[in-house]
């Protein structure tokens, strides 16, 4: 194929961790196939009058710490001189996040960039809630922010209750209460605000004290896994937050879990997501800026990032 003009909106360049992340992958790959690699941060997009464009910065990496990239030019370009555009900004799903998801599409009559993923399919699934399309999938859960409904759930949760915000991110603010709890009302008041913002309640799974699964779909199929193992003072699995990576061996019930969700993340152009599933329950779908690539790949012995750019070239000759 030639060569294709790639970008990424991600978090500044110079503090990624050359060694772990998924989104540094993901430039090698591209560049390894010949592409031109550039990168703007979400404060570097802007409207001009007639379309998005970006101060964006042409960029050659490579898997040196503390070396990792060269800058070859910068110049502001519009979003629409782009071939492919990974959305690759790490949450919180803020106000900021959300404009600059509307912001990209503006392309005026130009044709707008593949982008994976597609702007209005991450700003409609939220990581904690697009789930909750699929209750069957679930642990048994509430969404809310009143005191009475969410004290009923963790006392009548005998294996104990997990609490998350809506928008939290990389284990971030979640909780563990038990039945009895003495500091229940406090810490729900916490997270809530007092009542001002709901959350997430999930019944307990005591597996997870095995792990949770973090699996990766490209174009709906799963490419790999990691199972994310909690350190023993804790109750996250998430390795930002202390998690162990061990091998994941996807069950019948995982491989059940992807084919539900696959047309539906096609539909809404989710190329590359991340689920979470604990025992046999769904917990979450990942589509801001899904990680594990890395990680998957040392303990699959794959290559999810070639599988992602195949996927991205494929779109781009079919356009």
């Amino acid at each position: 194929m030639a060569s294709l003009n790639i970008g990424f909106l991600m978090d500044p360049l110079e503090t990624v961790r050359v060694d772990h992340d998924s989104t540094f992958a993901l430039m090698l790959e591209a560049q390894q196939r010949g592409h031109q690699v550039r990168y703007f941060e979400q404060g570097w997009l802007r409207f001009n009058g007639t379309c998005a464009e970006a101060r964006m910065r042409h960029v050659t990496v490579r898997r040196e710490p503390g070396r990792h990239f060269d800058l070859l030019d910068e110049a502001s370009r519009p979003v629409s001189s782009l071939d492919v555009l990974f959305m690759r900004k790490d949450p919180p799903v803020d106000a900021e996040f959300l404009h600059a998801t509307q912001l990209v599409e503006l392309c005026g009559t130009q044709r707008p960039p593949v982008f994976i993923n597609e702007p209005a399919g991450i700003r409609d699934a939220n990581e904690k809630l697009y789930s909750l399309r699929y209750p069957d999938l679930m642990p048994d859960t509430r969404v809310t922010s009143e005191l009475p409904v969410l004290l009923d759930f963790i006392a009548r949760n005998a294996a104990g209750t997990i609490l998350k915000p809506v928008d939290g991110f990389a284990g971030k603010g979640i909780l563990f209460l038990t039945a009895t709890d003495r500091n229940a009302r406090s810490a729900v008041d916490m997270l809530t605000r007092g009542g001002r913002e709901a959350v997430v309640a999930q019944a307990y799974i005591p597996e997870s004290r095995q792990g949770d699964k973090r699996i990766l779909l490209v174009d709906g199929e799963p490419v790999g896994g990691v199972l994310r193992v909690p350190s023993e003072d804790d109750h996250r699995g998430n390795m930002a937050a202390g998690g162990v990576a061990r091998k994941a061996v996807l069950t019948p019930r995982d491989l059940e879990i992807c084919e539900r969700l696959k047309p539906e993340l096609r539909r809404r152009g989710l190329r590359l997501v991340g689920i979470d599933v604990l025992g046999s329950y769904l917990t979450e779908v990942n589509v801001t800026s899904p990680t594990g690539l890395v990680e998957a790949n040392h303990l699959d012995d794959v290559c999810v990032e070639a599988r992602v750019l195949d996927v991205a070239e494929r779109l781009v000759a079919e356009r």
